[in-house]
């Protein structure tokens, strides 16, 4: 697989993954619905993939596809809008997949679809792919529902279909609140303290292109610390003291695991927050 189409790659994540894929020596076809703000040393293909032939356009000649066009979050569109757009995009692409061919298809699901945000503390931690599905809001039962479609089509036309649930997305710029979370356990309870640098949720959509996969999997992509300073099992006995922990953790380890992406797909988070701020 050398031509990868890259939908959403007008976004914050679609950027880091063009330029991973790019520095591998793959071929990438950018595309969006919005002209990017920065170069992304490849020519990007607009396209409104709420409309099937566009989908089909922009996958043409492709082999593989890394899907992250959606509405990126609850609440910046209506329920209902996020729930139609974002179910309408990601169909349309798998079923472009399909007809078109396509070696893999790799798509962004979201870590909203094991319950987030913990409003309701969660059953156990650290949390892994069993935890699923207890979507809160429409952006997460689009997420539910995206992964549903991905496995019936998957077995239908044999493309291995990977999907990524990805945590709280944030780049180097992103680094400098950090310390503000640190005073107040209970401000970012609402993803169990998790978050992953762009470059590695980059390098996991590369991974999960190169993984001997088949059928349709979805795994859980986080950094490999919290973003806090107290320890993990400190910050569960605070927050969460009703909620087992089903092993021990490591001082700083993240309790959104990753032991799945690890051994299926490769994937090995090289990045953290402190490259950037120093802890007390």
């Amino acid at each position: 697989m050398t031509r990868i189409v890259v939908t959403g790659a007008s976004g914050k994540a679609g950027r880091a993954v063009v330029a991973d894929l790019l520095t591998h020596g793959y071929e990438v076809v950018p595309t969006d619905a919005l002209a990017p703000t920065v170069d992304l040393r490849a020519r990007l293909i607009r396209a409104d993939l709420t409309d099937f032939g566009q989908a089909i356009e922009v996958l043409h000649g492709a082999d593989a596809v890394v899907h992250l066009a959606n509405i990126p979050a609850p609440e910046i569109h209506t329920p209902a809008y996020t729930f139609n757009a974002n179910a309408t995009m990601n169909s349309n692409i798998f079923l472009a997949a399909a007809q078109s061919g396509l070696k893999r298809v790799v798509y962004a699901s979201s870590e909203t679809t094991i319950g987030l945000p913990f409003d309701d503390p969660p059953k156990y931690a650290p949390i892994d792919e069993a935890h699923y599905p207890y979507p809160t809001s429409t952006y997460a039962l689009s997420k539910v529902v995206t992964e549903t479609i991905a496995g019936h089509i998957s077995g239908w036309s044999g493309i291995p279909f990977v999907g990524l649930r990805f945590s709280n997305i944030l780049a180097p710029a992103d680094y400098e609140p950090v310390p503000t979370y640190w005073d107040d356990a209970h401000a970012r309870k609402w993803n169990l303290w998790g978050y992953v640098d762009v470059r590695d949720a980059a390098a996991a959509c590369r991974n999960a292109i190169e993984a001997e996969v088949t059928g349709s999997r979805s795994f859980i992509i986080a950094a490999a610390d919290t973003i806090m300073t107290r320890s993990s099992a400190a910050l569960m006995a605070e927050v969460f003291p009703g909620v087992e922990l089903t092993r021990e953790v490591g001082e700083f380890e993240t309790l959104l695991a990753i032991k799945a992406a690890r051994e299926t797909l490769g994937y090995d988070p090289q990045h953290s927050w402190r490259e950037f701020v120093a802890a007390p």
